[in-house]
């Protein structure tokens, strides 16, 4: 699925929001919830997440991806 306002292609979309720094180097990276539904699908976002073995979470419209294979664990 790709938004016809996106000069990205979904692939792109996903390569660009990976090789960010933070996502290179194991960190976390945020995106709008309705970004990732628009620009790439939401079914197609959690294949990558599982092929990546990153973890995210949501939160008021925004989806925190843990860029690392290390568990996340609620603190509160």
């Amino acid at each position: 699925m790709q938004s016809l306002s996106s000069p990205l292609t979904t692939q792109e979309w996903i390569i660009d929001l990976f090789s960010s720094r933070a996502a290179a180097t194991g960190g976390v990276v945020r995106r709008k919830k309705r970004d990732i539904e628009r620009y790439v699908g939401m079914e197609e976002f959690k294949a990558e997440l599982r092929r990546r073995g990153f973890h995210a979470i949501e939160n008021a419209g925004q989806i925190v991806i843990f860029c690392n294979q290390e568990a996340v664990r609620a603190v509160l």
